[in-house]
């Protein structure tokens, strides 16, 4: 993967993207806000841990839905810092024609739009300090010094989309991740909760959203001293 290639999009009923590179689509073909809500916000807990300084971190940037629905449930007081991970970023004008699709997220979407539109990749988006950075998860994140607090893991389907969750990648989500920091991802596939086991995380399965029946969370563990 190259650092400048933008996203390949292709439209499903006018409304929904599709990535040309790997067949998926960026969100659910239900109510993609809402489940973000399900699956990102409350599988990791949230809003109820978040404090100032507090770190997400996610891989798969997408749309930013993911971003905004956080920046929906936090105003303050203080700073969550956001750091997402992603390799084929979207233009300006697909991700606002993608969002128009959710009012409620859209209505806060203009500071990022504006900043993504020139060319910016480090912005502020209402109490959210937003860090998205552009190139193959399995080498940005490897140089990034951050720990995250919560993770949203959003790649792509893992049939469609193995590299986002190998067991190396998935080695370097656990060693950027905070003592009891957590994890949420809508994929409930056994390999990728075996993968986040032997990352040091605590796994368990819980239901999905809509029509998926299951999806995964889990707690990084400590180990005694």
């Amino acid at each position: 993967m190259q650092n400048d290639q933008t996203a390949r999009i292709e439209w499903r009923d006018g409304v929904i993207p599709v990535s040309s590179e790997f067949d998926d689509p960026y969100f659910s073909l239900g109510n993609g806000l809402e489940e973000t809500r399900h699956v990102f916000l409350a599988g990791n807990d949230l809003p109820t841990r978040l404090h100032d300084g507090f770190q997400v971190a996610e891989l798969g940037f997408g749309t930013g839905l993911n971003m905004l629905a956080l920046a929906l449930v936090w105003d303050g007081p203080g700073v969550v810092r956001f750091t997402s991970f992603e390799a084929f970023p979207m233009q300006a004008g697909d991700i606002a024609t993608a969002l128009d699709a959710f009012p409620e997220a859209r209505t806060i979407a203009e500071p990022f739009l504006a900043a993504w539109t020139e060319g910016k990749r480090q912005f502020r988006l209402g109490q959210i300090e937003v860090d998205v950075r552009i190139g193959d998860a399995r080498e940005t994140l490897a140089d990034w010094q951050g720990q995250a607090d919560a993770w949203f893991l959003d790649g792509f389907s893992p049939a469609k989309n193995p590299e986002l969750w190998g067991e190396e990648l998935m080695r370097e989500v656990g060693c950027h991740t905070a003592p009891h920091g957590t994890f949420a991802t809508y994929t409930a596939a056994g390999h990728v909760r075996q993968k986040l086991t032997d990352a040091g995380f605590a796994v368990e399965r819980v239901p999905g959203f809509g029509r998926k029946r299951h999806m995964s969370r889990g707690v990084k563990m400590v180990d005694p001293q």
